[in-house]
């Protein structure tokens, strides 16, 4: 079947109780293709009866899974995995058209969801709980691992396949059901991506699509129990009030500004290299893409050159061609980016290359990778998540005005620095406040370690035992096998332990 047919057989569709059905909601939502601004597809706005039918299914679905000793469930996982890698180039192309990235980004993401996969397949069979010291002689005293229950996973649109599995796999892993809503612009992908589930208890892993409305009524359920949203901050915070209202945990991404510092000592052709591939990668539609850059007065101005050479460079097109970059998401994201940009030249940035559309792509929501030189810290670009293809430049004078600039935020999702100074790269470890720091490695991941942000980046981790904490309750057991009485502490207190005035 193409593409183009499976676009048109989920269209509609509604992912509940393992199996695609036609959703009642006469509501629908287009899909265009980013490259060619062609109506590819379109979603369902679930009505609320499905909604609450998904969430029923979850709960039945949820108690089978947690039946099931983890030495199963993580071989039901590894099968997935190894599927995933299997048809990694069906799922890679479905993605591109509908979010635009070059095939070769899909493909390295449908890759990197097979490895989320197999991780929490075997991590979780080594934190089911802990065993303590006794306060009590002949007592057993342990800690348990539980799942939530129901897990809501709501996802953006840059990233849909891998976050949702880096989030799935550790709900999974720790016994929970699923409930996903994508984002509308990659809700066919992440449907068809549903089938790989197949091998879970039916109603396990389950998919509606909608809009806000549908996903606020997923996080208000007293059915569902857990929430993990990758967003924006004022939906972010929303969501976090929501799930305050029953203490619900609840796992936020939102958002990153990161800064990207580069010494003297750095080599500029590496450093230049390394700068495009953190600002361009996927259009510049990364939350942890470098978008303030500083850099030393000494090196400023052949680091620029270096960049400007780099950024001419990319191929600029449909991402099913051979380029290095695809275009915005949506025409709603090229408009918000475009006014960025504007207003950074108003406020006195210069435009070293790029800043406009390329001259040769008529169709589609694209824009050329920019440079900015003369940014100062207080332009509006610093300040904002400019989520769009550009490197703006701001010259410093010292690593101490670096710092402080980079650390000047209200984000603190990641963070990069190339130096080979070995005291810059330990006072950055120290002193830059995110949750990541990349040095001379910009924007790698690693599935072992956690991914998360602090200040208005989020709350909570993805990735590694602390992104299986999130799915998790932990109980405290205390068992006295002989069912012993406790004297030293019961009732009555005895007479030599009372106040002394009353003796």
């Amino acid at each position: 079947m193409s593409a183009i047919e499976t676009f048109n057989r989920l269209s509609g569709k509604l992912f509940i109780d393992g199996a695609f059905v036609a959703s009642g909601s006469a509501d629908r939502l287009a899909v265009i293709d980013p490259a060619t601004e062609d109506r590819i597809a379109e979603i369902a706005d679930a009505a609320d009866a499905e909604v609450d039918a998904a969430i029923e299914a979850a709960l039945v679905a949820g108690r089978r899974w947690n039946a099931i000793d983890m030495r199963s469930r993580a071989v039901v996982m590894h099968e997935i995995a190894a599927v995933m890698r299997r048809d990694k180039a069906l799922y890679a192309e479905y993605l591109t058209r509908e979010e635009g990235k070059p095939y070769k980004e899909s493909l390295d993401e449908v890759s990197w969801c097979a490895t989320a996969m197999d991780y929490y397949a075997e991590v979780a069979r080594h934190e089911a709980g802990r065993i303590a010291g006794t306060t009590v002689p002949g007592q057993f005293h342990f800690a348990v691992k539980e799942p939530l229950g129901t897990v809501v996973i709501i996802l953006p649109f840059n990233y849909p396949l891998v976050l949702l599995c880096w989030e799935a796999a550790a709900a999974l892993a720790a016994g929970n059901a699923v409930i996903v809503k994508p984002h509308e612009q990659t809700s066919i992908t992440t449907l068809k991506f549903m089938e790989l589930f197949n091998g879970l208890p039916q109603g396990l892993m389950q998919c509606v699509t909608g809009g806000p409305r549908v996903a606020q009524r997923l996080i208000a359920s007293r059915k569902t129990h857990g929430v993990a949203y990758t967003g924006s901050v004022p939906v972010g915070q929303a969501v976090a009030r929501t799930c305050a209202e029953t203490f619900k945990p609840c796992l936020i991404e939102a958002s990153g500004n990161d800064p990207f510092i580069v010494m003297p000592s750095a080599p500029l052709e590496m450093a230049a290299r390394g700068a495009a591939f953190a600002a361009y990668l996927n259009c510049g539609q990364v939350c942890t893409s470098a978008e303030r850059f500083y850099v030393h007065e000494a090196i400023h101005d052949q680091f620029v050159e270096r960049l400007v050479a780099e950024a001419k460079k990319l191929r600029i097109g449909n991402g099913l061609e051979e380029v290095d970059m695809g275009p915005m998401a949506t025409g709603r994201q090229r408009d918000r980016f475009e006014a960025l940009i504007a207003n950074a030249r108003k406020q006195g940035a210069k435009v070293a290359t790029g800043g406009g559309r390329p001259a040769n792509l008529n169709k589609g929501w694209y824009v050329e990778p920019t440079v900015l030189t003369e940014v100062t810290p207080d332009m509006t670009i610093l300040q904002e998540e400019s989520f769009g293809p550009v490197a703006p430049i701001c010259r410093v004078k010292s690593f101490d005005e670096a710092i402080e600039l980079a650390n000047r935020s209200d984000f603190g999702l990641g963070a990069n620095l190339y130096s080979c100074d070995t005291t810059e790269t330990f006072r950055a470890v120290r002193e830059i406040q995110s949750g990541i720091l990349w040095i001379n490695a910009p924007l790698l991941d690693n599935d072992a370690l956690p991914f998360g942000g602090r200040k208005l980046s989020g709350n909570g981790r993805q990735l590694g035992p602390e992104g299986l904490n999130q799915f998790q309750n932990t109980k405290f057991v205390m068992i006295d096998p002989g069912a012993s009485n406790q004297d030293f502490w019961w009732f009555p207190y005895a007479r030599e332990e009372s106040y002394p005035g009353t003796r």
